[in-house]
């Protein structure tokens, strides 16, 4: 859903299937938006999250939209101060990602 989500959009989507298959994508594409489900295998998306603004060129600036569908005390702030822009929760609202969206400065 989300996927095909952006596509309509007209963006360019990559899948990773887990966090250390994302860092490799972002090192190899300098991605304009990285979205990071926060329950991912071998790499959670808190540690991607941190490897990613870690990564020079790109993960320094590179907005990241957390996402996670457990919503429990206290993981909004680790993903914000982990260096996540924006958390959503699931099931995605998709108003909800585009008001996300517009608040880091992309066009809906």
């Amino acid at each position: 859903m989300l996927k095909r989500a952006f596509e309509l959009k007209g963006y360019r989507v990559f899948e990773a299937e887990d966090g250390r298959q994302a860092l490799d994508l972002a090192r190899r594409y300098h991605p304009n938006l990285i979205v990071v489900d926060l329950n991912m295998p071998v790499l959670d998306g808190l540690e991607t999250i941190k490897k990613f603004r870690r990564l020079e060129g790109t993960g320094d600036h590179t907005p990241i939209v957390a996402i996670t569908a457990y919503d429990v005390y206290g993981m909004e702030e680790a993903a914000l101060e982990n260096g996540s822009n924006a958390y959503l929760t699931k099931p995605l609202d998709l108003e909800d990602l585009d008001r996300a969206l517009k608040n880091l400065g992309f066009i809906v």
